[in-house]
């Protein structure tokens, strides 16, 4: 590398170390400066600033990190150091105003995305009011006494009552056949077997099997 692109390469990488002020490893900068100098240059610039004595060099086990010299900073009046610490309290401050009004506001956003829109509100009560006409006819006819279900609804209901009539006397006749069959070896009455294996039958609760 020629003498004038170390002496670019230097100046570059002391400003960059001068604005930040504060440490960089080789690798750090090669990578914050954009690679616009190569990892060479930038070693090489670290090693001859540090040789001037314009940056300094600490070595943390196998790290090296590079800092600018304090020295080339003016040194700085406590007051004006205790002034712009209360200016930094001053503005943490409001800064924590400004972030509990946004919650705030934040929090009412959601709230009023949650609502309804004037629009769908309208929909929606119109909605409301035709289903409560709908109820009101509905209740109209129930107070009248009138038929709320269609002949075919009407008739699949009659239908199911006689099938499942059918299927009560059939199985109550079956019941009853094994029961006799058992009763003609059975030394006890007919009472006392019902008894013996827990039978109920409808008569016990005065029920009577429907006509079809």
């Amino acid at each position: 590398m020629s003498k004038s692109k170390e002496a670019v390469a230097s100046q570059a990488v002391f400003s960059y170390l001068l604005k930040q002020n504060r440490p960089y490893s080789a690798q750090d900068l090669f990578q914050n400066m954009g690679k616009d100098l190569g990892k060479t240059a930038v070693v090489k610039a670290l090693e001859s600033l540090t040789a001037e004595g314009k940056i300094k060099e600490k070595v943390y086990g196998k790290q090296k990190v590079y800092v600018i010299d304090q020295t080339q900073f003016p040194d700085v009046d406590e007051s004006e150091i205790k002034s712009m610490d209360d200016k930094i309290s001053q503005l943490n401050g409001k800064f924590q105003l400004r972030s509990e009004e946004v919650r705030k506001l934040e929090s009412e956003l959601r709230a009023f995305n949650g609502m309804l829109s004037t629009e769908s509100a309208r929909a929606e009560l119109s909605k409301l009011y035709s289903e409560l006409e709908q109820l009101k006819v509905k209740l109209n006819k129930f107070k009248e006494g009138r038929v709320l279900i269609s002949k075919e609804e009407k008739d699949r209901v009659y239908q199911n009552r006689e099938k499942y009539v059918k299927e009560w006397r059939k199985r109550k006749r079956v019941t009853s056949d094994i029961l006799n069959a058992i009763l003609e070896g059975y030394p006890k009455t007919k009472k006392q077997l019902y008894d013996d294996i827990g039978i109920e039958t409808d008569e016990d609760y005065n029920v009577k099997v429907p006509d079809v």
